[in-house]
């Protein structure tokens, strides 16, 4: 199938396919004048990366998953971590969620007094210091 084809499946512009091209993602089979021609399965390969994308994998961790071998080949203690750091990300943004929700309705005049807001600034400052 020619890239037109391509995009108008997955909705996705030809500059992406080609980007995923020059990233070693997917790759085309031939051209047609100057139209790149695409495997059918580039489809299965593209539907893996959206949903990689999706759940947070970089697309070097992606391209893991991808082997030129064409096997698609996801481990599943890659996944197990993943979903990990998903459920670490989430307690930190409902964490984040309900400190906004408390300073925007906080009773102090000032958020700089309130007990709350300065135990979530030094929470906000400790990750900071442990991402480093």
């Amino acid at each position: 199938m020619d890239i037109s084809e391509v995009v108008k499946q997955t909705g996705l512009p030809p500059s992406t396919l080609r980007f995923y091209e020059e990233k070693g993602l997917i790759k085309s089979v031939g051209r047609q004048g100057q139209r790149r021609l695409f495997d059918a399965k580039v489809l299965e390969r593209l539907s893996v990366i959206a949903l990689g994308r999706s759940a947070g994998f970089s697309l070097a961790e992606i391209h893991s998953m991808l082997p030129v071998n064409e096997k698609i080949q996801v481990s599943r203690d890659t996944l197990l971590a993943k979903a990990e750091q998903v459920d670490s990300d989430i307690k930190r943004l409902k964490a984040v969620r309900d400190g906004l929700r408390h300073a925007a309705n906080c009773p102090e005049q000032n958020h700089l007094e309130c007990p709350t807001f300065q135990r979530l600034m030094r929470a906000a400052i400790s990750r900071q210091r442990e991402s480093r």
